[in-house]
């Protein structure tokens, strides 16, 4: 009997224990009943642009690499030891100027010699001639003579000519690069002697995707970097290679650029914006805010205090944004930021860019 009633008051304190602990959870009124059951959403804080019109510049970004504007090997052509070397290395040269001469004394004493004989067929054709005038010889004796005579003549001439390829001259303006031969050596048709090198303006060789062959133009701007300088360079192009290659489907350029300064180099690889088209009234949408479905894009508009889904036609896409050709007008505000959580008909806070 007093384990029964033990038993009893156990289930008793229990249950006053869980009365206790559950009394504080229990609502004390309606209206905060109601308050608990029902909180209140917050809204949405999101970033927005206001579109404007500006300036946008279609271009093509490569890479490409700097060439001479005229380069060319400078060698012999007749054999003969080296006399005078008149260049320094990377020294700046004119046109016709006397770079390297060549031992020409054994061609200067054959064309004396010629000389002398010249004199001696002057005085036959001269003497000749007045017998012809009084008949007392034949024409076709005085023609021996006139023929010898300008035989003699045109030999001298070519030999002129062998004298004029013992001297090396420049043939432009330019640089003269490292030489290969010294004073002394004997240098024989076709030895390299150096490379003249004209590098102002510089020559920039590149290619760009055949797709673009129907924007760009001779006369085209571009702007481009060396490694060598933390500055851009400005250029346009040229000539247009007329023809695509089969192999890679892309167009080769060339374009030409100031190099006054004398900081760029053949063989420098450089990095180059190509400017196709420029666009003065452009609408631009930062990429974020554009959302892509399979009939299309879309972007979410701000207006009348909530969120509204428009239908955009996109053209170019730059580094970070994308032009709009419909849907959007000038003044319209755009939502970029929170996009998975904003939906048709939500009410939004703004942060304006």
């Amino acid at each position: 009997m007093n384990k029964n009633i033990k038993r009893i008051l156990y289930i008793i304190i229990a249950l006053v224990i869980l009365g206790l602990i559950a009394y504080p959870k229990i609502p004390k009124g309606g209206s905060e009943a109601s308050e608990v059951a029902q909180p209140v959403s917050a809204q949405i804080t999101v970033d927005a642009v206001i579109l404007k019109k500006e300036e946008l510049k279609n271009q093509v970004n490569t890479t490409g690499s700097l060439l001479a504007d005229e380069s060319v090997v400078l060698n012999a052509e007749v054999a003969g030891k080296i006399e005078t070397i008149s260049f320094t290395e990377g020294q700046k040269v004119k046109k016709g100027e006397l770079l390297l001469k060549l031992n020409d004394e054994e061609i200067l004493a054959e064309i004396e010699k010629l000389r002398f004989t010249v004199k001696l067929n002057e005085d036959n054709e001269f003497r000749q001639r007045q017998l012809l005038e009084k008949e007392a010889i034949s024409s076709e004796e005085y023609e021996t003579a006139l023929t010898t005579l300008n035989t003699v003549r045109s030999e001298i001439k070519v030999l002129q000519a062998r004298l004029e390829k013992h001297y090396i001259r420049a043939p432009f303006d330019g640089t003269v690069g490292l030489r290969n031969i010294s004073e002394g050596g004997y240098l024989n048709p076709g030895t390299r002697v150096a490379e003249l090198y004209k590098i102002n303006p510089i020559k920039l060789e590149f290619t760009i995707p055949s797709k673009y062959i129907g924007v760009v133009n001779v006369g085209d701007r571009i702007d481009f970097s060396v490694d060598a300088y933390e500055q851009k360079f400005g250029g346009s192009i040229y000539a247009i290679e007329p023809q695509i290659d089969p192999q890679t489907r892309s167009i080769r350029l060339r374009a030409k650029a100031d190099n006054t300064a004398g900081q760029l180099f053949p063989g420098q690889f450089a990095r180059i914006d190509l400017t196709l088209e420029i666009i003065p009234d452009a609408l631009l949408v930062p990429t974020e805010a554009v959302i892509p479905e399979l009939n299309g894009k879309k972007v979410y508009q701000y207006q009348a205090g909530v969120v509204n889904s428009q239908q955009v036609t996109s053209g170019i896409r730059t580094e970070n944004r994308l032009q709009i050709l419909s849907g959007l007008n000038e003044g319209d505000t755009v939502i970029t930021s929170g996009i998975l959580q904003i939906g048709q008909g939500m009410e939004v806070k703004l942060n304006i860019k």
